[in-house]
């Protein structure tokens, strides 16, 4: 997985699924949903969505002191490793702020590159201080992952965000748009949270009481179905209006005729503010 957004409680989502669930190479085996997870203090990692997946996951978060970054030792040392044994054959890799060849990778190709490293280098050369090559070390100890049940389970507890709402008669409102599902008839006037998946906002899950209830579908987000080309489209059009002139409409005052009409400013749309 290659993430070129700023860092967010959603990406380290992500990047969680990605370690907690099987591999498609064999050639690598780890995976399962971590006892401890050691973080530090940045803004993804002290959040409340955060610290919601790891109690539903049974993860128990350790943040390193503050000021003091040899806790994070492990985590440095595999970034040294990266830069001096993978980076170094790459075409355009950089010395000193010049590369010395034209960069050539797509982020597809690159992401190849990093797993045949991991799988057929970094997992097996010997270990400085094992003396083992870690993938041995792992299938010796006979380690058996704990596992979600699925894939889609996985991502319901790390990826989807829940939001408290009331079933109107009309459906549900979240995010400045409608959610809609016969079966919700039966829960107006009802409170129930709300599972959305910030990358596609077209169907959310509602639960009532802790129990599922049905999978509501949102028409208007077909077109648009992420977050992110939500708050695009939002954007494109209040500065579409901020760039429009004021439009003033009077009658002329030399002439006879009909009373002049009144003045008329196109304001700026507002979108009503959802929590």
């Amino acid at each position: 997985m290659v993430m070129l957004s700023a860092p967010s409680a959603l990406n380290t989502s992500l990047a969680l699924r990605q370690a907690i669930w099987r591999k498609a190479d064999p050639a690598w085996p780890v995976c399962g949903i971590p006892d401890v997870l050691h973080i530090d203090h940045g803004s993804d990692f002290t959040s409340l969505h955060l610290e919601q997946a790891a109690a539903d996951l049974s993860i128990r978060l350790i943040y390193s002191t503050v000021a003091r970054p040899r806790g994070q030792g492990k985590i440095e040392r595999l970034f040294r490793t990266i830069n001096d044994m993978f980076l170094p054959d790459l075409p355009g890799h950089l010395i000193r702020g010049k590369p010395l060849s034209a960069p050539a990778l797509s982020l597809d190709e690159l992401r190849v590159r990093f797993e045949t490293f991991v799988c057929g280098v970094y997992y097996r050369r010997l270990h400085g201080s094992t003396g083992e090559a870690p993938v041995a070390r792992l299938q010796k100890g006979g380690f058996l992952p704990t596992m979600p049940d699925s894939l889609d389970q996985l991502g319901l507890l790390l990826v989807h965000v829940p939001k408290p709402r009331k079933v109107l008669r009309d459906g549900i409102r979240l995010l400045g748009r409608r959610y809609v599902e016969p079966t919700l008839a039966a829960f107006v006037g009802e409170k129930v949270t709300v599972l959305y998946d910030p990358r596609d906002l077209t169907e959310v899950h509602v639960y009532h009481e802790g129990r599922f209830a049905c999978r509501a579908l949102s028409a208007e987000h077909l077109a648009a179905p992420s977050l992110r080309d939500s708050q695009r489209a939002r954007r494109d059009a209040k500065r579409c209006d901020l760039d429009e002139p004021f439009i003033m409409e009077t009658g002329d005052g030399d002439q006879a005729g009909p009373a002049p009409r009144p003045i008329t400013v196109r304001r700026l749309r507002l979108y009503a503010t959802d929590d």
